[in-house]
């Protein structure tokens, strides 16, 4: 996954700044700290199995805690406070300008690859309805990025024989049915 997702022009008002390398799970870690500071047990209780985040891709404590010292090193987050507990007190993190900005544009970057659609999709769904946030432009770009991939499969098909039509023929099914998973989810255009 690369650092800087390509972004419609209107995502963010402040400069691309370079980023760090980053994961899918520190880019999740960020993005919910833009949407709402919080420490990294709430971080790790939404995306446990049973989480409104953990339904979809599930991040173990460990990797909550390596994302946030990530992202914190990188200066996409800060301390913004404490929270007591019965244990010892909790650090509360939050997005910085530049973390918020940079979590916007992922939020809203289409996917490469069919594959993805599965895990960075829908959790950029996901967090964008726990944000309230409209995904059509999302759907709309993710639909323009994946037109191609399924006319260029086809293409190919005719070609292919043995394994490789058998690849190809996954891809293409796979291809396919994203493409009309985002026609089922995709809010009805105003006419």
């Amino acid at each position: 996954m690369g650092a800087q997702p390509s972004v419609p022009p209107a995502a963010t008002s402040l400069p691309e700044m370079s980023l760090p390398e980053m994961s899918l799970p520190e880019w999740l870690v960020l993005a919910i700290l833009s949407q709402q500071p919080a420490h990294g047990f709430a971080i790790a209780q939404l995306t446990a199995p049973d989480g409104d985040l953990g339904r979809v891709w599930q991040l173990p404590k460990a990797v909550v805690y390596r994302a946030i010292g990530r992202l914190h090193d990188a200066k996409l987050i800060a301390a913004d406070g404490t929270e007591p507990g019965l244990g010892p007190q909790r650090t509360v993190y939050a997005a910085t300008p530049t973390g918020r900005a940079a979590a916007g544009r992922w939020l809203r970057t289409p996917v490469e690859h069919v594959r993805e659609i599965r895990s960075q999709l829908l959790l950029k769904l996901a967090l964008l309805d726990r944000a309230d946030e409209d995904p059509s432009d999302l759907l709309r770009a993710q639909r323009a990025v994946l037109e191609p991939i399924a006319e260029a499969i086809e293409a190919s098909q005719a070609r292919s024989v043995g394994f490789d039509a058998t690849l190809l023929a996954w891809r293409r099914a796979t291809a396919v049915a994203a493409l009309d998973f985002l026609d089922r989810i995709a809010p009805a255009e105003p006419r």
